[in-house]
């Protein structure tokens, strides 16, 4: 939270009722939407590991569906004291009829998105595969083999792979390769398969490497010699690597160094005959393999590996006994996911089952894939941390039995997927189980045979209870009164059934984006509809449901597959607004078209930024730019092969205005080849790194790094760098940056919206006849060197003034004291026990000024525990610990209080409501958003399950978060600072 200047004010107090419980339906807020499946549809997951460390953290969401027989998919949520994960768990009963096989693009060299190499073996599920000659080749690192036949070897040192026997047995083992080519010399020995040849080695190429330069895979050799063999015979001798296609039938073998002098005296017509195999460390026999990165779980126990690093993880691992596969990925470099490091990775793994496992490429490459019943495609069910899927060379790919076609079952689900449904931010997607009166839901019923393949056969519908809504027979779901419904979708023997939720009455609308930017003619954006009922549960609203008004002439508006709204502009400028109803409910939502360059960094203040580096040394200082004083920054890229960069980091981060759909700058260029890069960090503290091309021009040049989509305005600038990920390319360079520019779009006159406050805040009137009261007081925020001020004198007339209410009991929710020394705290217990006295309980909840400069013992040491559970009349307090601004920055272990505290409420008759209090809202309703729980998904799960509603009158420097969950009500108060 930021700090305000200590300006003369009249310190925050609130006074308060305990919330009732409230006699409507409430739906459940974690658990996805239902569907029921035949028992035979499920696999349960392996045993988790004995005598393993686990994990740890609390897991808020799971969701479980079938694949294939004997292969199962389960995402899940998990909150921990680091922040928060996102998984997908693929696991695969070696015995159950599914086969496990290696895939890729049909070429070692050539890599590309694996959806389209899995949908064109056919393969139900997979993930991606080994590490790569990432900006080069695409070869893999490791081995590859399909089916038996040898795709690829190793290069040296990376021999770790994961296989699957000819008898289906899962391994994690070393495959090396065992290869010679017989000359009229003698035997020499092979050391790499269409792969990068090691120093002084011969490689064997044949046509599954593809088109690539083979000139990549003896880079930096000082000799080399290529011959071609076929039919047993040289047919060409060559000097230099060769590219293009190698003619089937055919083996290139390349040598470099001493290997080129082993192929050296090779003419054409000598009789060549070349062989080939893998060898397996155990001596087994393969079916699949391929190769990956370090060992994360050996015959049961958890390595521990030296990489710190938190990164989007792919794990593979199988039980003990070989029958079970686990396949895993973990999402990162995201704002509710942080990635997890390789030792975390492993630990994850085990708790899945997994006695042994290998890590594979993760970072941007990490893809998990899986079919949904029904289904005849697969469809990414991770989420990328670049955004999109990554090409990558291969993977290890699920296939099922070949099924009868005939159907069994309906996969029923809403056609909006949840993760894309609008839904309140920060929040990723929506709840589309859910639906207002009124209202309607498009539903989809997939039909499935015996094999979770495609089945043909159209449904009838129906719903539980008549009550709760209809069913029309294009399976759109017209709701009727607050409560649960389960719909089905039957033909003959063959069901599917989804379980719907009914929310309280429409009370409000809003959009997911507050306003809409587009870059000029035909640029277009994604806009959803978010409904809300008066306790704050939020449901999307189908596009069919909406009336919307707006510029015909300057916008085209259409509906998307998953209930959002597509808006395209038909002009080069301009402005509108999109004014949406729904029933007597309507919101606005502004749009601008054509963007303005907006200055961000002349730098004519370049001798104030700083360099800093990674794996690499440099420097920055002024120089002349494109248009006046630039920035230069020299780096050496030679000391290290691994991925190396060179940052140019402003004095302070910079502010951009308004929502810029791109960035612009001159670059002046070397011709070297580095990946220039923008870093920002948005208004969720996500960070978002926009690339531009690379550097291969000399001079100067305009460049423009485009902003991507998802990203929540306003947004800082924290810094431009170079980087060089060819391990091979080893140099000095430098570039000069000038003119960094936002393309801004033009203003829109907004219409102000009136101020919402919940049912449950008071604005007119009083609690003066409710049963019993409570007081929340905070932002006094004095200090002890100052012990005479106004701020003082302030704190204690509220005091008095709480006191004369005779409230039950006291909060101080945060901010009392501006500053956290020892002295502070003196005065602040001197202060609440001269004014309090024992006349009215008191309970201190700590905020951020309760470490300002010094840490939270200072607190404790006077006032004990940061968070507290008590009851009073029925109604069960709980306070937590916000002070570094998030809820698990002041200890995990609250969070799991919390959690306990509330399902122990919920089945405590005696307990009637639940209060919870904490400095930091869940969401500042200000416009900029300053004061508010700082990890924005925690945030979005406390109030999308206890959905946040309105603020309590600012004079009062408070606000109060009404929410539910199911049997119990839950209130929260916090302040804004």
């Amino acid at each position: 939270m930021r700090t305000r200047r200590r300006l003369a004010r009249r310190t925050g107090v609130l006074l308060l009722t305990p919330l009732l419980t409230l006699a409507m339906p409430v739906p459940a807020t974690a658990d996805p939407a239902a569907r029921t499946v035949p028992r035979a549809a499920t696999t349960s997951l392996p045993p988790a590991a004995t005598n393993v460390e686990p994990a740890g953290g609390l897991e808020t969401t799971r969701a479980t569906r079938p694949v294939a027989p004997g292969v199962q998919l389960t995402s899940f949520d998990r909150y921990d004291a680091e922040g928060w994960l996102r998984a997908d768990a693929l696991t695969t009963d070696l015995t159950g009829g599914a086969t496990v096989d290696y895939v890729n693009s049909g070429a070692v060299s050539q890599a590309a998105p694996l959806r389209g190499a899995v949908d064109g073996a056919r393969a139900v599920a997979a993930v991606n595969g080994d590490f790569f000659d990432i900006n080069n080749s695409g070869a893999a690192q490791g081995v590859g083999i399909r089916d038996g036949e040898l795709i690829q070897s190793a290069v040296s040192g990376h021999r770790n792979a994961a296989a699957v026997t000819a008898d289906g047995i899962g391994r994690v083992i070393e495959v090396n390769f065992d290869g010679t080519a017989s000359l009229p010399t003698g035997p020499v020995p092979l050391t790499q398969f269409n792969n990068l040849v090691q120093a002084d080695g011969i490689g064997a190429f044949t046509q599954l490497w593809g088109t690539y330069s083979r000139e990549r895979a003896v880079e930096g050799a000082a000799r080399v010699v290529e011959v071609t063999v076929a039919g047993g015979r040289v047919t060409a001798v060559a000097g230099a690597a060769g590219s293009g296609p190698i003619v089937a039938g055919s083996t290139v073998l390349l040598g470099r160094d001493a290997g080129a002098d082993a192929l050296a005296g090779l003419r054409t017509g000598d009789p060549v005959t070349v062989a080939w195999q893998p060898k397996p460390s155990d001596g087994s026999t393969l079916r699949a393999a391929v190769g990956g990165g370090n060992v994360l779980i050996r015959d049961g126990v958890v390595q521990a590996v030296a990489d710190p690093a938190l990164a989007p993880r792919t794990a593979v691992g199988f039980t003990a006994d070989g029958r079970k596969m686990i396949m895993l990925t973990v999402d990162g470099r995201q704002g509710d996911s942080r990635g997890v490091t390789q030792t975390e990775m492993g630990r994850m793994m085990a708790e899945l089952g997994a006695h042994h496992a290998l890590n594979l490429d993760g970072g941007g490459s990490s893809t998990l894939l899986a079919r949904e019943p029904g289904a005849a495609a697969v469809q990414v069910e991770n989420s990328p941390s670049d955004g999109t899927e990554r090409a990558v060379p291969n993977g290890l790919a699920i296939y099922a039995p070949t099924g009868s076609g005939r159907l069994a079952g309906y996969w029923v689900e809403t056609a909006s997927d949840p993760s894309t449904a609008p839904g309140v931010s920060p929040v990723r997607g929506g709840r589309p189980d859910r639906v207002f009166p009124g209202l309607t839901r498009v539903l989809t019923a997939a039909g499935y045979d015996e094999t979770y393949g495609p089945a043909a056969g159209a449904p009838t519908w129906r719903v539980s209870s008549a009550l709760r809504g209809r069913i029309d027979h294009a399976g759109v779901f017209h709701a009727g009164l607050p409560g649960a419904a389960t719909v089905t979708a039957s033909r003959g023997r063959a069901t599917g059934s989804l379980n719907l939720t009914v929310l309280g009455p429409l009370a409000r609308i809003g959009s997911t984006v507050e306003r809409v930017g587009l870059t000029g003619r035909d640029g277009n954006a994604l806009v959803g509809v978010v409904g809300y009922d008066a306790e704050g549960n939020t449901a999307p609203i189908e596009p069919a449901d909406l009336t919307l008004d707006y510029d015909r002439n300057l916008l085209r508006i259409t509906p998307d597959a998953h209930g959002n709204l597509t808006v395209t502009a038909l002009r080069d400028t301009g402005s509108a607004l999109i004014t949406v109803r729904v029933g007597r409910s309507s919101t606005v939502v502004p749009v601008t078209v054509g963007l303005t360059d907006v200055p961000v960094a002349g730098f004519d203040d370049a001798a104030s930024w700083r360099f800093s580096q990674a794996r690499a040394s440099g420097s920055v200082a002024p120089a002349p730019g494109h248009t006046g004083g630039g920035l230069r920054m020299s780096y050496d890229f030679s000391q290290s092969t691994g991925t190396r960069a060179a940052y140019a980091d402003p004095p302070a981060w910079i502010e951009v205005p308004g929502q810029p759909q791109a960035f612009g700058m001159w670059i002046h260029g070397n011709g070297t080849g580095e990946w220039p890069s923008l870093h920002l960090h948005d208004a969720q503290d996500t960070q978002h790194v926009l690339r531009g091309p690379l550097i291969t021009w000399t001079g100067w040049r305009y460049v423009e790094f485009a902003v991507p989509p998802g990203v929540q305005y306003p947004v800082r600038v924290r810094r431009f760098y170079v980087a060089e990920t060819n391990a091979a390319a080893q140099y000095s360079s430098e570039v000069v940056i000038d003119d960094l520019v936002a393309k801004v779009p033009p203003p829109v006159d907004v219409p102000a919206v009136a101020p919402r406050t919940d049912r449950v805040v008071i604005r007119d009137g009083t609690v003066d006849g409710a049963p019993w009261r409570f007081a929340v007081l905070s932002d006094a925020q004095f200090v002890a060197a100052d012990p005479d001020s106004d701020l003082v004198a302030q704190a204690r007339r509220t005091l008095r003034e709480v006191k004369a209410a005779r409230p039950d009991l006291v909060v101080i929710n945060g901010d009392f004291v501006d500053t956290a020394y020892p002295a502070d705290f003196a005065l602040a217990k001197r202060i609440l026990d001269e004014e309090l006295g024992d006349a009215v309980p008191w309970y201190y909840v700590p905020g951020n000024h309760e470490i300002m400069g010094a840490p939270i013992s200072n607190f404790q040491a006077v006032f004990g525990a940061t968070s507290r559970v008590f009851d009073h009349a029925g109604t069960r307090f709980v306070t937590l610990n916000s002070s570094t601004g998030t809820l698990r920055g002041g200890g995990f272990d609250q969070v799991r209080m919390l959690r306990d505290t509330l399902d122990a409420a919920a089945a405590d008759p005696r307990v009637g409501s639940v209060v919870v209090l904490e400095h930091h809202p869940a969401r500042d309703p200000s416009p900029a958003q300053a004061s508010q729980l700082g990890d924005r998904k925690e945030a979005g799960w406390w109030s999308s399950g206890w959905p946040t509603s309105s603020t309590a009158p600012e004079r009062a420097r408070s606000s109060w978060v009404g929410t539910s969950a199911p049997s119990t009500p839950i209130g929260s108060t916090g302040c804004h600072t």
